[in-house]
């Protein structure tokens, strides 16, 4: 029995959905019940019952969860309390960014919070929300900057920020090039490059309900996971794409970043991240410089 296996079964009992805590956990449904199976053999007792239609937890599994609850507790304040003091002995911390935030908000934020703490090394991690919020929970980083969970983890402290506006990404050899602005009926017969909703799923819908409260119906030709690889396509004309509007700041050649006209709907929340209940004087510090210049930061966006 490990660590790993028990937040695996934590996540599958509180969802009771191996689809949703594969999510949350940022992993395979497949491997969820494998890491499940492991822990049931491992104590030679059943705590789930799975069938293809729902999952509850055996008189065992419940009982069982809440000490699973208990040892996991103690081991993130153990975690917390040695990475506090590792911490003090080398002024670092470790930041995790989604890409369009690498590539606007986190440039601003650490050249001012470099002005206030020159002694701190930062080290950044860019990748999708599905894969920081677990660094964060495993102490792999001290903050993170994500979409916003529709279910956020309770050990998790979250701080809404700002919405992200969406432009439209085209060649520079398309018609729209040449506008200042279009809307979701100027994009009804264009083909759509989108990202994979499960990696994405804020990116990936914020197209399908923009057009779905146009009455039109998106017409997708390309999924794609990497943003920067959705611009790539843009760039070689094999479609448009709806992206937040600091993907702009990427590297790409032959491509125009559009307004779009459309309603609220047209926007992408931003957050920070961070493990609930632990102290780390650095991240307090750029928490507060984050809330200082936030209004500065948000018009960017």
């Amino acid at each position: 029995m490990d660590l790993h296996e028990l937040r695996c079964f934590v996540a599958a009992a509180e969802e009771l959905h191996f689809g949703r805590a594969a999510q949350r956990l940022g992993m395979l449904p497949s491997a969820l019940g494998r890491f499940i199976k492991l822990l049931e053999e491992d104590l030679g007792t059943r705590l789930m019952m799975r069938t293809t239609r729902s999952v509850t937890l055996t008189d065992d599994g419940a009982a069982f969860l809440k000490e699973a609850h208990a040892l996991l507790a103690q081991a993130d304040a153990l975690a917390a309390k040695f990475r506090t003091r590792g911490r003090k002995q080398a002024a670092s911390i470790r930041v995790g960014a989604i890409d369009s935030a690498a590539a606007g908000l986190l440039p601003m934020l650490l050249q001012d919070f470099r002005r206030q703490r020159p002694d701190v090394t930062v080290q950044l991690v860019e990748d999708k929300t599905i894969r920081l919020l677990p660094r964060l929970l495993s102490g792999r980083i001290d903050l993170a900057f994500i979409r916003p969970p529709e279910s956020p983890d309770k050990r998790l402290e979250f701080m809404f920020l700002f919405h992200e506006t969406a432009v439209v990404a085209v060649s520079d050899h398309h018609p729209l090039a040449s506008k200042k602005r279009v809307t979701i009926a100027d994009l009804v017969d264009q083909p759509l490059i989108v990202p994979e909703r499960r990696s994405r799923p804020h990116s990936h819908d914020l197209t399908m309900k923009l057009f779905a409260e146009a009455g039109l119906e998106a017409r997708i030709v390309q999924i794609a996971d990497e943003k920067q690889t959705i611009v790539n396509l843009v760039s070689a004309e094999l479609g448009v794409a709806i992206v937040p509007k600091w993907t702009s700041r990427m590297a790409a050649r032959g491509i125009r970043y559009v307004r779009l006209v459309a309603s609220d709907l047209n926007k992408l929340p931003l957050a920070a991240a961070w493990t609930r209940g632990t102290r780390d004087p650095i991240r307090d510090d750029m928490l507060e410089m984050l809330k200082a210049h936030l209004s500065r930061y948000a018009r960017d966006a």
